[in-house]
């Protein structure tokens, strides 16, 4: 793959996790809406799940293709992706905060 190549990947990836993240959130911010006020102890498994399972997502979405690089004998490429999602997420959350910041 060219280095624009490996860009692509990084922004889809980094706009995958961008695109979770806000379902999440979304989720999480209508939690009273969906469940009510109802204290039970599936919640607590529910939140639990949820975190593991998101950590899961985004790990494979931001370290999946460069790990899979790194193995595969492309370690220059595999740093490359790594450091352009990362990138890509940092640009993003600067961009949140700006948002945020302008109100």
């Amino acid at each position: 793959m060219e280095k624009k190549e490996y860009l692509i990947r990084s922004f889809l990836n980094a706009a995958g996790v961008l695109v979770y993240i806000s379902l999440v959130a979304g989720f999480l911010f209508n939690g009273k809406q969906l469940f009510g006020k109802e204290e039970t102890f599936l919640l607590p498994i529910l939140m639990l799940l949820l975190f593991v399972t998101s950590a899961a997502i985004t790990g494979s979405l931001v370290l999946g293709k460069p790990i899979h690089l790194y193995l595969s004998g492309l370690k220059k490429e595999a740093f490359t992706m790594l450091f352009a999602t990362i990138g890509w997420l940092v640009l993003f959350l600067i961009v949140i905060i700006g948002i945020l910041l302008a109100r």
